[in-house]
């Protein structure tokens, strides 16, 4: 792994590549090198005073040397830098008889043979992960691999840059900083300053894999095996070792094919309190192994000096993302101490075969699999990479290898998912491959509960005489995540999402709603959609509306061109929508913002309904019914508060009717009329029941003001 970035169009863009090349340096210290139009640094000492040619256009390079010493930007018809690990590069060198000394320079020699308009079919070609810029003329091509496992953040604003973290470009005065879609292409022309974008194909789940189960599992060992074999160093490695099914089936493997490598686990030491689960595991399964266990055990009074590295290092104070990132982070530091340059991780596998609750709850399993795939870019892999760079190691994943990706969302759901089990075929042929029954059938916690450092976070909070854990983080980085739009349509699921988003640290740049003349909408809520207006002044929050005819999915086209006003005006990098089970409309809304280069935040996706409504109400919520459709329910609804009581009578008639609690069936409508957001409450001056029948009818508002609360 390394660091690469960019500036372009800009005065003395050579000097703030400098400048930036100091917030990534950690990334790469085995070499430096700048590139503008007509010449090459490499000489450090030089690039650390500073360069004095003032060049409007440049590219920086701080190089992690793995596989051959060779300096970049590599230069020739072009200008190239890049961060990647191409694992078929021997291959492609032989076949192109390029004569290249590495994984970069093979790339470079390829685009350059091929040329820059076929560098969707050079990708194609390539097994392995990348983040790359190729510049010649006046064009700019800047690409990463398809999962998003290398990253790259951009501004087009006073010109354009990239560079590997998003950091240094905030460091250089940038805000309009994006992450880079995967699944996209910038193509840059440095004479127009015009972006154009490139879509690349992603991952299909059809046709489902119609072999036996004994062929299936046949063929996923040898590609799990391939994908470790492809990644194993020449030197000593690393592994992250839980003790869970994934990074115990790598131990095993790797041990198998007898490599010298060192096993890593980090936990919370703290008197009186019982063993971490991670520790029994990793020590268990090294015992077996006969491997080497290393352990990291952080006291509690040393936990906050980590998360004010940790934090700002990821730029996020999300509560799930900084527990995984200490744990990850206090293992890195031992294996940078025993001078190890590459690490490996079981991340990815609990994407692919189906490890989480929303899997299970999932009428599709690998549809549900494919949507958590899409978002893994911004949810797991940057936070990984910025960790293990900082600690000088390049971080290796096995099961996000693009064969095993590709032929895991094709296995059938009913392999995934047997006997209350996820990952159910990846722990048989664990254990046909000889890891102990205990330890592939081992039902594991996710690694900040697993290490109990989210409980020391909880602690820290308390001693903080705070409520929430995200109030607690939120100290050691004040600059908020993510920038983000939420759909809203007045109703307690959009608001309750945007609230748990909000005290998540995201910052909700603008509230946007689509009105559909159709009261019948696939897509949208249509009852009392007018007081969103209300709703948005009281959150002091911009309110973006759009209308459409309601027409069964031209209506998504109006939804897209409101989303791509808010990117445009908010400078929004992802979408909040309340979205609990229905698939009809997340999966729209997913294929909407991916297009768009957006990313999408469901937080009640598959959340217990009852569960939820509680939350809500727990969470001081003033929410009424505003409409009803269902058995069980009538007039004599409408208007009344959601509260215990009220929730207590909807599970009664769920056990008689099977009504959904919380309304996700259509049952019922709702309305925000108060909640902690808002600076004041609704209040309905006018209003009127219509009733369609004994238990169809809602409650139109014909006035309603903003009142002190």
């Amino acid at each position: 792994m390394c660091g690469i970035i960019g500036i372009f169009n800009r005065k003395n863009a050579d000097n703030l590549v400098v400048e930036g090349m100091k917030i990534i340096k950690n990334r790469g210290k085995d070499g430096f090198g700048i590139c503008t139009e007509k010449e090459k640094y490499s000489s450090e000492k030089k690039i650390k005073s500073g360069i004095r040619n003032h060049s409007e256009n440049a590219m920086g390079h701080c190089l992690h040397s793995v596989v051959s010493f060779l300096p970049q930007p590599i230069t020739g018809k072009g200008k190239f830098i890049s961060n990647c690990e191409i694992y078929n590069w021997k291959a492609l060198n032989n076949k192109y008889k390029l004569k290249a000394k590495n994984d970069s320079e093979l790339l470079f020699k390829l685009i350059e043979k091929k040329g820059s308009d076929k560098i969707l079919s050079i990708l194609k070609e390539t097994d392995g992960v990348y983040a790359f810029a190729y510049w010649i003329n006046e064009s700019l091509y800047l690409a990463r691999d398809i999962i998003g496992i290398k990253p790259v953040w951009y501004s087009h604003s006073n010109g354009f840059a990239f560079a590997s973290e998003k950091k240094a470009l905030l460091n250089l005065g940038y805000f309009d900083v994006s992450e880079l879609n995967p699944r996209k292409i910038i193509k840059y022309n440095l004479k127009e300053d015009r972006l154009e974008f490139i879509e690349r194909d992603f991952f299909l789940i059809s046709p489902e894999n119609k072999a036996t189960l004994k062929k299936i599992k046949q063929e996923l060992k040898k590609y799990i095996e391939e994908a470790i074999i492809k990644r194993v160093p020449d030197d000593r490695f690393g592994l992250l070792l839980s003790g869970g099914i994934d990074s115990s089936l790598i131990a095993l493997i790797c041990k198998k094919l007898g490599k010298k490598f060192t096993c890593y686990v980090a936990v919370l030491d703290e008197p009186g309190m019982s063993t971490p689960d991670d520790l029994i595991y990793a020590e268990k399964v090294s015992k077996s192994l006969g491997l080497k266990l290393k352990v990291m055990k952080v006291k509690l009074s040393n936990i906050e000096k980590y998360l004010k590295k940790v934090v700002p290092l990821i730029e996020d104070s999300n509560v799930v993302k900084a527990g995984v990132g200490l744990t990850f982070f206090a293992a890195c530091q031992l294996a940078k101490k025993d001078n190890i340059k590459v690490i490996f991780s079981g991340l990815g596998s609990e994407e692919i075969f189906a490890g989480y609750k929303r899997h299970k709850d999932s009428h599709n399993i690998n549809k549900e699999c494919l949507s958590g795939l899409i978002k893994m870019y911004e949810r797991d892999t940057y936070r990984d990479d910025v960790i293990t760079m900082n600690n000088n190691l390049e971080l290796r994943l096995p099961f996000l290898d693009k064969n095993i990706v590709d032929f895991a969302l094709k296995i059938p759901g009913r392999y995934k998912l047997s006997g209350g089990y996820g990952k159910f075929i990846l722990r048989e042929i664990a254990e046909e491959m000889g890891l102990e029954k205990e330890f592939a059938w081992r039902k594991k916690k996710a690694a900040q509960y697993g290490s109990k450092f989210d409980r020391a976070i909880g602690k820290l909070t308390k001693k903080a005489g705070l409520k929430y854990k995200s109030e607690y983080l939120r100290r050691f980085y004040p600059g908020h995540n993510l920038r983000l739009c939420s759909l809203i349509s007045s109703g307690k699921d959009s608001i309750y999402a945007t609230y748990v988003m909000m005290r998540q640290n995201y910052l909700i740049k603008c509230l946007a709603t689509v009105k559909s003349k159709n009261p019948y909408s696939y897509m949208f809520h249509t009852p009392n959609i007018d007081m969103v207006k209300l709703q948005a002044e009281s959150m002091g929050i911009p309110l973006l509306e759009q209308e459409t005819k309601g027409e069964k999915e031209h209506e998504l086209d109006d939804l897209e061109k409101l989303l791509l006003k808010a990117k445009q005006m908010h400078k929004i990098d992802g979408v909040i929508t309340g979205a609990i089970f229905s698939s009809y409309q997340r999966d729209r809304i997913e294929k909407i913002c991916d297009r768009l280069g957006l990313k999408i935040f469901s937080p009640l996706w598959h959340i217990n309904q009852e569960t939820e409504i509680r939350e809500i109400v727990n969470n001081n919520f003033n929410v009424i019914i505003s409409s009803v459709a269902a058995y069980g329910l009538d007039k004599n609804w409408l208007g009344k508060r959601i509260d215990n009581n009220m929730i207590d009578k909807l599970v009664e008639i769920n056990n008689k009717t099977g009504i959904n609690v919380a309304f996700e069936g259509g049952e019922a409508e709702t309305l925000v009329i108060d909640c902690p957001m808002f600076k004041k409450r609704i209040k309905i001056k006018d209003s009127e029941i219509i009733e369609e029948d004994e238990n169809t009818a809602r409650l139109l508002i014909k006035k309603a003001v903003l009142e002190d609360k």
